[in-house]
């Protein structure tokens, strides 16, 4: 069974930076993007955060890339 591992909170522009870092090296990855989803639903969402999950047998292979933008955007 593959199962997911939340790696990164927060805004959908950030998340979508980090997902498309991922990509870059073939790490797929799963958006949870909640105001959105209550949007589309017809109802609103408390907070603007969204989440990143990947694959928890790419977490190795991510970790990297993971602390590289972490530091970048805390600059």
């Amino acid at each position: 069974m593959r199962e997911h591992i939340k790696i990164y909170t927060g805004t959908s522009i950030l998340i979508n930076r980090l997902a498309f870092l991922l990509n870059e090296i073939s790490i797929p990855s799963v958006i949870r993007d909640h105001p959105e989803s209550g949007r589309l639903a017809g109802f609103g969402t408390l907070g603007y955060s969204s989440e990143l999950f990947i694959l928890n047998s790419d977490i190795e292979k991510a970790s990297g890339i993971i602390k590289k933008f972490k530091k970048e955007i805390s600059k």
